[in-house]
């Protein structure tokens, strides 16, 4: 929607309090707001340039259309903005979202209801207390409901009917004094009810009737003269004031109190709430929320405090907030302390929630700072080569020969610290006769950057060359023919003392033995080491078959071909059985090869 769309519409807008909704073409409600006076505060999305961010100018323009309900109070407004936000999620509104699965303590709704952990709501009627942010502090309270009020574990079914007409019998838990026996009709529904009305204060957080019902039942027993009972159930008060001591009491004057501290960043507000119930910490949580389009903290207090009322089934008639003016229920008691119990209630409030922003701080930084092992070991190479760049594309050239027999070089390729072998080369030496080192790295190095450079392809950040100063000297005469010397950053690698040579220093780096960069520079160099080494063997292996194959007379160019391709080595044509060389070239050729073998005494074939 346009600003000017906006002027057509703004004098048909109400000066009343209302809900608006900004919808798109698609008819998907984009943001959900309330406003105490309707046109003011649409006009406030079209107003002033300067003032609007990037996220209204966005809902602006995906917007089509505009639409408003108005209502009597600004109370109305936020009730139906909040009906309306969670039936439609609108992408532009507040999140509230803590990102956690938390726990539940189910009491089933069922005959002889059984009580339990879940982290699943099902609406069937069951009672679901939390949720509980500790699984631990679940896992307490139903060891302390086991050990005060054994209620049933099994799922069979206990209806009056049921009871009637099926035949069941009592488990172990039964025996071992887990549970009195509902399925046999050892004890009443009545009895059974009573144990869960106590389970319930438990959970509750009302823990004074808890204790009145165990000593009634203690001294009850004792009256009697049953002694041993008595002595269970006091085992029981211990266990209970026990647990009971463990809870945080924050003031016995307290009754039931919603607590809520803020702390804010610039993306986010962090709610934090405390729920008190009888002068006790009964159950915290922080959430956080995204400052979208509604940046006023007020608003956003507002939403979080009935998320979490309404989460945490609250029944508590006095909230304490760091702010004045938000929007809630009238009829709750809002409570800003600045001073006494109420106050130190807040600050603590307030504490959890610049810890829980501290946190999501770290992590967020943590995410970002997080480092791969490639970019950390390439990372160290640079600082140990001091180069001005990452070498996520390192190129190393070795020389292989025997007696100056066979020359050639090998060109591997590293990228982000890997093997890339589609790009490695092999040479074949052709403008230098004899064993010369020197003059065939100056050759390799200069075919293969002249190419890279004539066909556009990317040029390495390292270049490294097996072996020391005059290897290096050799290949920085390509280099600087070539005029990279500005472009790539050359080293060489002497085998002897893994000393890294840079050109015109005749001095040596010494790299630390156990460093990841010298251990890379070792894997590339071998890696270079055994592809040269593979490519000479072989060239090697054809050359002496040829050569051998030469020497006997009546076989042409295609049966060495087809024999060099068949079996690759003049020792496998020796090795080979005579059935194998006749399929291939027939029993002539074969007896030629034999004849010229018996000539030379070689026994083999």
């Amino acid at each position: 929607m346009t600003s000017e769309e906006f002027r057509q519409l703004s004098p048909t807008l109400p000066n009343d309090p209302g809900v608006y909704r900004f919808i798109n073409s698609k008819n998907v409600i984009l943001y959900v707001g309330k406003a105490k006076n309707l046109k003011n505060r649409l006009s406030s999305y079209f107003g002033d340039k300067s003032h609007i961010t990037s996220k209204i100018k966005s809902l602006t323009k995906s917007a089509n259309r505009i639409e408003y309900t108005v209502v009597e109070t600004e109370h109305d407004a936020l009730l139906l903005e909040a009906t309306l936000i969670k039936s439609n999620q609108p992408r532009y509104n507040v999140m509230l979202k803590d990102g956690k699965t938390y726990s539940y303590i189910c009491i089933k709704n069922e005959d002889f209801p059984r009580v339990f952990f879940t982290r699943k709501v099902i609406k069937d009627g069951s009672t679901y207390f939390g949720p509980y942010t500790s699984k631990f502090r679940v896992q307490t309270l139903l060891d302390l409901i086991k050990g005060l009020f054994p209620l049933r574990t099994c799922t069979l079914n206990l209806s009056p009917l049921s009871l009637s007409k099926a035949n069941y019998k009592v488990c172990l838990e039964y025996h071992i004094k887990n549970c009195f026996g509902p399925c046999e009709k050892l004890e009443t529904a009545k009895e059974y009810k009573e144990r869960l009305d106590q389970i319930k204060n438990i959970l509750k957080g009302h823990l004074k009737p808890v204790k009145d019902y165990i000593h009634l039942r203690m001294r009850m027993y004792s009256d009697q003269m049953n002694f041993e009972k008595a002595q269970e159930w006091k085992i029981k008060l211990s266990a209970f004031e026990d647990y009971q001591s463990k809870s945080t009491v924050v003031s016995t004057t307290f009754h039931d109190l919603d607590v809520f501290g803020m702390a804010t960043d610039d993306q986010y507000v962090y709610i934090n709430y405390i729920k008190i119930i009888h002068g006790a910490i009964h159950q915290t949580l922080t959430i956080e929320a995204e400052k979208n389009l509604d940046e006023d903290e007020a608003v956003i207090l507002s939403l979080a405090i009935e998320k979490l009322r309404t989460q945490f089934n609250s029944i508590a008639q006095e909230i304490i907030v760091p702010i004045r003016n938000i929007s809630i229920d009238s009829k709750l008691t809002v409570t800003v302390p600045k001073i006494g119990d109420k106050k130190k209630l807040l600050e603590l409030s307030e504490k959890n929630a610049v810890y829980f922003k501290m946190q999501k701080q770290k992590e967020a930084l943590n995410r970002i700072k997080k480092v791969t092992p490639t970019e950390r070991i390439l990372s160290t190479l640079k600082a140990d080569l001091h180069m001005n760049e990452i070498p996520l594309h390192i190129e190393c050239f070795d020389n292989s020969n025997i007696q100056g027999s066979n020359p050639v070089a090998a060109c591997v390729v590293f990228k982000n610290a890997k093997p890339s072998k589609k790009d490695y080369r092999h040479f074949n030496i052709k403008s230098v006769e004899g064993p010369n080192d020197f003059a065939s790295m100056e050759e390799i190095v200069y075919r293969r950057y002249k190419r890279i450079i004539d066909e556009g392809q990317s040029i390495p950040q390292l270049i490294v060359i097996d072996g020391g100063k005059g290897q290096l000297s050799s290949a920085m005469k390509s280099i600087d023919q070539l005029n990279l010397h500005d472009k790539v950053v050359v080293i060489g690698i002497a085998k002897k003392l893994e000393e890294i040579y840079f050109p015109d220093d005749p001095v040596p780096l010494h790299i630390n033995k156990k460093s990841e960069s010298l251990k890379l520079i070792q894997q590339i160099r071998n890696e270079a080491h055994r592809f040269g080494i593979s490519f000479h063997r072989d060239k090697r292996s054809k050359t002496m078959i040829q050569s051998e194959l030469d020497l006997i007379k009546g076989i042409g160019e295609k049966t060495r071909s087809k024999l060099l391709k068949e079996f690759g080595s003049w020792q496998r044509i020796m090795d080979a059985e005579e059935v194998d060389i006749v399929s291939q070239v027939g029993k002539s050729i074969y007896h030629k090869i034999k004849t010229h073998l018996e000539q030379k005494n070689i026994k083999q074939i």
